[in-house]
C-alpha cells in the first residue's frame, strides 16, 4: 500500500480523497494555487504545497509543477480527482516516467477513450451499439450536409476532445448546419485546443444513463449499476440518482455487460464510467467513456455499500478486486444535488464572494461532500461547484423526502446558490413519477416558480431598505437609550434586537 498520496485537485473532491487516505492510514498531500491558500482541502491535508498563480493553466493544469510537488513531498502516488489533469494522457505518462503511480487508467487507455471519434471507431470494432453518425471528424461542411441528409435531422455536432457541453450544437435544419459547424469548431478549439468535430443523430427526448465500471490490473472487470443523469442544464449534469427509475434488472444486465465490453476493449483498469443515451422502448447507445472518478460517484457508493475511492487506491496498489459480479448488490436509492455558487435569478451566472453564514444539513440518510466553510471566499477562477448533497433512503420516495428536508436546512449566506432549483425539481410531479429526459430541466425552467411573481425581488429589496431606514431614524441617541448609562457600560441597549433582525430576515427570505 502507498505511504503518501498527492491529490492533484481542489475543492470537495480533494477533501473526499484526503478523507479516504486517512481511513486507509495513508498520508495526504494537497497542492494549492494562490486563490486556494485558505481552502478546506489545504486545511485537511497532512502536507500542502503551493503550485503557482490562481490561473489553472499556471497551477492545477501545470504538469511540471504538480510533479515537482509530488517529488518534493515524497509522494509515491497521485490521485487526480475529476477535471483538471484527470483525463490527461500526458500527465498519466509523466507520472509513470517519474516513478509515481497514477491512480487511474493507463495513458494508452485514456488516449483511446479520450477522443470521442477514436472511441467510436474502437466500439465499432467491438460491436458496441452507438448513435448513428460519423466515427471520424468532419472534413468539410459538404460532408456534414451529406451525412445529416442521410441519417435525418435533427443532428448533434460534438467536439471530439470535448465534454461539459463545450463544442456541442443541436441542428434542426440544413440552413443551420454550416454556421453551427463553424461555431462548434471554434468553441472546441478554444476549450480543448482541438477543433475536430463529428456529427451524430440527435435522439428525441432521450435519457442519459451511465454505468459505473471497476477493473483491476489482473483482468477482472465488473459493473456496479447505473446512474440516471438526465437532469441537465446546457448539457451539464445537475442532479443524479441511482438506480434509474426506468431501468429494470434485464436492462441493467444488458447495459452492464456492454459497459464491461467497452472497458475491456480499451484495456481499462481502475474506476471508469460508460455513458449511454437510452430511448424508448429501452434501446441504448454508447455515448462515451469517462476515464476517471465521476462527480456523482456517491450515488453509486450508497446503494452498493462500496467505497470507490478506497477501491481506486487499492487497485492502483496492485490488489485484485475483492468481489465478483454476482456479489454486487444494490439496496435503496440515492439522489445527489450539485450545489453551485451561481445566481438562479441572473441566468445562473457564477456568484463568487465570502460565505458569511453557513448552515449545513444533516440527519438520517444525508451525506454532504463539501469543500467550503463559513468565512471562506469562493474564488471566481474555477468551476463554481461548492458541495454535493446526497439523500439516501430505502426507496426513491424516502430518498426524495430526506433530500427535500435537508434542502430546507441548508443555508449559504453572502453568495447566491442554486439551492432553490432543487426544491423545484424535487416537487415536480414528472420528476416524482420518474418521467425525465435530457430536456426535462429546460422545460421546467421555462415555467415561472409557483407562488412567485416577477416583482417579488424588487418588493423585498424596497422593504429591506425601508427597514434599514427605520432602524437608523427611530433609534434614540445612545445617551438617551434606556439603561444606556450615558452610552457606556454593560447596560447599553442601543443595538436593535437580534430577535427582531432574525424575524425580518426570515420574513424577507
Amino acid at each position: 500500500m502507498f505511504k503518501k498520496i498527492l491529490i492533484a485537485n481542489r475543492g470537495e473532491i480533494a477533501v473526499r480523497v484526503i478523507r479516504a487516505c486517512r481511513e486507509l492510514g495513508i498520508l495526504s498531500v494537497a497542492v494549492f494555487s494562490e486563490a486556494d491558500r485558505a481552502s478546506l482541502h489545504v486545511r485537511h491535508a497532512d502536507e500542502a504545497y503551493p503550485i503557482g498563480p490562481s490561473a489553472a493553466a499556471e497551477s492545477y493544469l501545470n504538469i511540471a509543477k504538480v510533479l515537482d510537488a509530488a517529488q518534493r513531498s515524497g509522494a509515491d502516488a497521485i490521485h487526480p480527482g475529476y477535471g483538471f489533469l484527470s483525463e490527461n494522457a500526458k500527465f498519466a505518462r509523466a507520472c509513470a516516467d517519474a516513478g509515481i503511480k497514477f491512480i487511474g487508467p493507463s495513458a494508452s487507455s485514456i488516449e483511446v477513450m479520450g477522443s470521442k471519434t477514436r472511441a467510436r471507431q474502437e466500439m465499432e470494432k467491438a460491436g458496441v451499439p452507438f448513435v448513428p453518425g460519423t466515427s471520424r471528424g468532419l472534413e468539410s461542411p459538404e460532408q456534414a450536409e451529406q451525412v445529416a441528409a442521410k441519417i435525418g435531422y435533427p443532428v448533434m455536432l460534438k467536439a471530439a476532445a470535448g465534454g461539459g457541453g463545450k463544442g456541442m450544437r443541436l441542428v434542426h435544419t440544413r440552413e443551420q448546419l454550416r454556421p453551427a459547424l463553424e461555431e462548434a469548431r471554434s468553441e472546441a478549439q478554444r476549450a480543448f485546443g482541438d477543433a475536430e468535430v463529428y456529427l451524430e443523430k440527435a435522439l428525441v427526448r432521450p435519457r442519459h444513463i451511465e454505468m459505473q465500471v471497476l477493473a483491476d490490473e489482473h483482468g477482472n472487470t465488473v459493473y456496479l449499476g447505473e446512474r440516471e443523469c438526465s437532469i441537465q442544464r446546457r448539457h451539464q449534469k445537475v442532479l443524479e440518482e441511482s438506480p434509474s427509475p426506468m431501468v429494470d434488472p434485464d436492462l441493467r444486465r444488458r447495459m452492464g455487460e456492454v459497459a464491461v465490453r467497452v472497458a475491456k476493449a480499451a484495456g481499462y483498469s481502475n474506476a471508469g464510467t460508460v455513458e449511454f443515451l437510452v430511448e424508448q422502448p429501452k434501446n441504448f447507445y454508447f455515448l462515451e467513456m469517462n476515464t476517471r472518478l465521476q462527480v456523482e460517484h456517491p450515488v453509486t457508493e450508497l446503494p452498493t455499500g462500496l467505497d470507490l475511492v478506497h477501491l481506486q487506491i487499492r487497485i492502483a496498489a496492485g490488489e485484485k478486486l475483492p468481489f465478483a459480479q454476482n456479489e454486487v448488490v444494490i439496496r435503496g436509492h440515492a439522489i445527489e444535488c450539485r450545489i453551485y455558487a451561481e445566481d438562479p435569478d441572473n441566468h445562473y451566472y457564477p456568484s463568487p464572494g465570502k460565505i458569511t453564514l453557513l448552515r449545513e444539513p444533516s440527519g438520517p440518510g444525508i451525506r454532504h461532500d463539501t469543500g467550503i466553510y463559513e468565512g471562506w471566499s469562493v474564488p471566481i477562477e474555477y468551476d463554481p461547484l461548492l458541495a454535493k448533497l446526497i439523500g439516501f433512503g430505502a426507496d426513491r420516495p424516502q430518498a426524495i423526502a430526506r433530500l427535500s428536508r435537508a434542502l430546507g436546512e441548508y443555508f449559504v449566506g453572502g453568495i447566491k446558490t442554486n439551492l432553490s432549483l432543487f426544491e423545484r425539481i424535487l416537487n415536480d410531479r414528472d420528476f416524482q413519477a420518474g418521467n425525465v429526459d435530457t430536456g426535462f430541466l429546460d422545460r421546467l425552467l421555462q415555467v415561472p416558480p409557483a407562488g412567485r411573481e416577477p416583482g417579488d425581488a424588487k418588493i423585498a429589496a424596497i422593504a429591506a431598505g425601508l427597514f434599514a431606514a427605520l432602524d437608523s431614524s427611530t433609534s434614540p441617541p445612545s445617551h438617551l437609550a434606556p439603561g444606556s448609562n450615558g452610552g457606556n457600560g454593560p447596560g447599553n441597549s442601543s443595538e436593535s434586537s437580534h430577535w427582531k433582525r432574525a424575524a425580518r430576515t426570515e420574513a424577507l427570505s
